[in-house]
């Protein structure tokens, strides 16, 4: 064989192997018994250091050296090969061990934390999970900020003085915006009703369906912190239930149907290469924010959920499709960032971002996380945090490790918004479909432009070839000038 080919069949190898690893992540958050925990840390760290070895095979580096790309998805593979090397040969393999068995034990120390609102009983191990980040920052950063280290993870080719500005620019006009809102004499209605379960899953079905969730590759679940992990075909999602909030389960389910459509999507040959999963979260997060709200939330697409929800749950209080469509994107400051409105999401992932920027740098101490976290929080959205849950115990990213996650859903976001401005040129007829139920032609617009390329370009150029144009945030905030003012009557 080629040294091409010995490099590509020991990255497939290697893939498997973190497919397995991400199956195993699967069942921790779904239905592996609690007692399982110090087992699964176990396992975790085992298989971590079988894939570090892997990722540092010095033969690798040989590979690299003689192989010789005959086209554009060879040399991608080549660069993409290249670049996992290099990150993972600056890692330590105790650390890697290490950090995987860690974020394995500290998942569930965190949700049993989370329940009992006692911050007390995790931040000894958070502790350890920042001390252990710090350090895989400062061997990654060779001389960069160790942040952007970490933020290279999820998003190549950005630096955290790069999304700064980004944020810098988007933040007056969202402010504006909120203020605005806050002072319209409109008032959408809030759901005030008991959805029973079983019926939420059903609906939540019939809308991953709608958007094109292929069920022979995937299955859904429920889970604290909905999710979707895996690739090619095999692909779940998970979403979760609030008997008088029916929103968050129809919305996270959609949510992550756009994270595995996006998945399931990838041209089956990159399958098992590193071609073969999206690109960077921020493009991955383009996938679930379209679909859940420039799609989902539209104004055609909720005409058609209203006409279910009424068939599944009666009167629920909601006059008409008109009521509900603004009852479906009701502004208001809240806790959770997960149930933000359109307008309030990105300032919760701004909070975030400077958060765990100061953490990873030493400027802020773990013991000092909660009140820095309340602090904020008051100053951003005007509430008092009332509870840890509702507080920095919310999200699952910190526990697990994943720090430079956070700002690729604001990327995300922007993203979206070029996706969707393009999107709209492109399919005219759009809101025929979504009113009927039927998101295909906005999905296999999607698929065939940006899903089905996988990891073949760079993140921004990945979005710049589906749009035709460079990204940036005007977009987003024209479709979100247009779309509130109309529903507020601003």
């Amino acid at each position: 064989m080629t040294a091409y080919q010995d490099l590509l069949s020991h990255l497939r190898e290697t893939a498997a192997l973190e497919k397995i690893a991400q199956r195993l992540s699967w069942d921790q958050e779904t239905v592996m018994p609690r007692g399982a925990a110090d087992d699964r840390a176990e396992e975790t760290g085992a298989l971590e250091a079988i894939l570090h070895a892997r990722r540092t095979d010095p033969r690798i580096s040989d590979w690299l050296a003689r192989a010789e790309a005959r086209n554009e998805v060879e040399a991608r593979v080549l660069d993409m090969a290249s670049r996992d090397y290099n990150r993972a040969m600056r890692i330590p393999a105790r650390l890697a061990s290490e950090l995987a068995r860690l974020t394995s034990l500290s998942q569930g120390i965190w949700a049993d934390a989370r329940a009992a609102e006692d911050p007390s009983a995790f931040l000894p191990t958070f502790e350890e999970v920042v001390r252990l980040k710090r350090e895989e920052a400062q061997a990654l950063s060779d001389g960069r900020d160790p942040y952007d280290a970490l933020l290279e993870a999820y998003e190549p080719g950005t630096s955290a003085k790069e999304i700064g500005r980004v944020f810098d620019r988007m933040r007056p006009r969202l402010v504006d915006l909120c203020e605005r809102v806050a002072g319209s004499s409109v008032k959408p209605a809030a759901l005030d009703h008991v959805f029973p379960e079983q019926a939420q899953m059903r609906l939540s079905r019939i809308c991953a369906s709608a958007f094109g969730y292929d069920w022979t590759r995937g299955r859904m679940d429920l889970a604290v912190h909905p999710f979707s992990t895996g690739s090619g075909n095999d692909v779940r999602i998970t979403t979760r239930v609030v008997e008088r909030d029916p929103f968050n389960n129809i919305y996270s389910t959609i949510h992550e149907t756009g994270h595995a459509c996006y998945e399931q999507a990838i041209d089956q040959a990159y399958n098992f290469t590193p071609l073969g999963a999206g690109v960077s979260m921020g493009v991955h997060e383009s996938q679930s924010r379209i679909y859940e709200n420039q799609l989902g939330r539209s104004r055609a697409f909720t005409g058609w959920l209203y006409q279910r929800m009424t068939e599944m749950f009666g009167d629920f209080g909601v006059a008409d499709a008109d009521a509900f469509f603004a009852t479906a994107n009701r502004v208001a400051p809240g806790y959770i960032r997960t149930e933000a409105d359109e307008l309030h999401y990105n300032l919760h992932i701004m909070m975030r971002f400077d958060l765990e920027r100061d953490l990873i740098s030493g400027k802020l101490d773990v013991m000092d996380l909660e009140e820095a976290w309340n602090t904020r929080f008051k100053a951003d959205f005007g509430l008092v945090v009332d509870k840890p849950s509702n507080g920095f115990l919310q999200d699952v990213h910190w526990p697990v490790g994943l720090f430079g996650y956070f700002p690729t859903y604001a990327l995300g976001n922007l993203y979206a918004g070029c996706l969707m401005k393009s999107l709209r040129g492109s399919v005219p007829d759009l809101d025929t479909s979504l009113a009927e139920g039927h998101a295909a032609p906005a999905t296999d617009w999607l698929r065939e432009n940006l899903q089905r390329h996988g990891g073949l370009r760079e993140p921004v150029e990945t979005i710049r070839t589906a749009c035709g144009f460079t990204p940036d945030e005007t977009p987003l905030l024209d479709y979100l000038e247009e779309k509130f003012s109309a529903i507020y009557d601003l």
